[in-house]
């Protein structure tokens, strides 16, 4: 909320950090009904239900008391998973903030929370996902893919199907991006994040028992961080001999997404490496979208989406060898994830990039049908008078700074 309020206009605050709020809310009520079962439950390699018994777990019944030998209980399980899912669904409105109608998002986010990310997350994280059953199986510890890769893709198709907002000139055409109205809050809510990151990324070993592997993941996760944002900055700062806030706060953001998905198997000096490449990815990727004219106002697409292709694919780079899959006292080493760079060969990337473009394509097929479809209900995109007018009071009867004089709030 605070990242996306601050990269957008004082006229659509109040409208992201609705957006934000309702959002969780709507994800929490569809995970319980039958998210949490299509993804984590037993069922077949594209969609599960429940137990290995056949006992559903729609609406949360015929839950064991802990989840699938993990020793985690299951509820913990699915409130953890919760956090994930809600993360996903709202990476999206970064990619479509100022012109979405509120019905609009509502529709869109039905279909990220309660079928999009649950169905294709299965494929990964299921019990019996087919991506699990590869001859070299598909890794992704937290979420490059499942949770930010997806996301990425559902905020592209959006950003597509919307067109860009009202007065939005591309430096193709002698402009360029829109500035957001405070980055002292984007800050904090990139800063928030990152925090936010601990609990995701160590958070995913299940268990403390694990405490090399818990130390190994937060170091990890940091150094990715630090990485990114100091790659982003000096790679922005010749273009124009300024020292870019927004593009620092996407590096690290951009760190942390690549480190996702390999933060368990690398060395903190492969963390290093791969979170400052996710510094460069991210904005090499703004610019493609800048080029190619599409308005994404937060970066969500080159922050989520590229940097999360990026990522997974970095862990058939990366892994040392050392380590297999965690497990609630540690990682069980029968099973080596080894990439190429420490003599792996081939065939850990490969897995790689073949599970990270099976969920990615498939997701933005169906991402760009959902948007169509919901485009179809003339509810996708707000009017150009709704638009001119600001959504925070033509959406929702009030602006985020009411003090502010009214033409002063639509010149912004």
């Amino acid at each position: 909320m605070f990242l996306e309020a601050g990269f957008a206009r004082t006229r659509e605050t109040v409208n992201v950090l609705l957006e934000g709020i309702v959002d969780t809310c709507l994800c929490g009520v569809l995970f319980y009904a039958w998210g949490f079962a299509w993804m984590f439950g037993h069922g077949n390699g594209f969609i599960g239900q429940g137990d290995a018994a056949g006992h559903h777990w729609y609406f949360l019944q015929n839950l064991g008391d802990t989840y699938e030998g993990t020793g985690v209980a299951t509820l913990a399980f699915f409130l953890f998973q919760f956090a994930f899912a809600d993360t996903c669904s709202t990476i999206t409105s970064g990619a479509m903030l100022g012109r979405t109608g509120f019905w609009g998002d509502l529709w869109y986010s039905i279909g990220v929370s309660g079928f999009i990310y649950p169905i294709f997350g299965h494929w990964a994280w299921g019990p019996d996902g087919w991506l699990n059953n590869l001859s070299t199986p598909f890794h992704d510890f937290a979420g490059s893919t499942v949770v930010h890769t997806i996301g990425g893709m559902v905020a592209i198709a959006g950003a597509i199907v919307l067109g860009p907002r009202l007065g939005r000139k591309f430096k193709r055409d002698g402009g360029g991006p829109m500035p957001g109205h405070d980055m002292t809050i984007a800050s904090v809510g990139a800063v928030i994040l990152w925090f936010g990151w601990y609990g995701f990324n160590p958070g995913s070993t299940l268990s403390a028992m694990d405490i090399q592997g818990v130390a190994r993941v937060a170091a990890n996760t940091t150094l990715a961080a630090c990485s990114g944002g100091l790659a982003a900055l000096l790679f922005v700062y010749p273009r124009s001999k300024k020292w870019d806030c927004g593009a620092t706060l996407n590096g690290l953001l951009a760190g942390l997404v690549a480190i996702t998905c390999p933060c368990y198997w690398v060395s903190p000096l492969g963390a290093l490496i791969l979170g400052a490449v996710a510094g460069v990815v991210v904005i090499l990727a703004t610019d493609l979208l800048e080029y190619l004219r599409i308005d994404d106002p937060c970066g969500a697409w080159p922050v989520h989406g590229a940097a999360g292709i990026w990522g997974t694919w970095s862990l058939g780079l990366f892994a040392t060898g050392q380590f297999g899959a965690p497990t609630p006292t540690g990682a069980d080493n029968s099973a080596p994830v080894i990439g190429l760079f420490y003599g792996g060969g081939w065939h850990q990337f490969i897995a790689q990039v073949e599970g990270n473009a099976a969920i990615g394509g498939s997701v933005f097929v169906v991402a760009m049908i959902l948007m169509y479809a919901v485009k179809a209900t003339g509810t996708l995109r707000i009017s150009k008078e709704g638009e001119l007018e600001g959504l925070d009071i033509h959406e929702h009867g009030g602006t985020a700074y009411p003090e502010q004089v009214t033409s002063s709030a639509h010149a912004n």
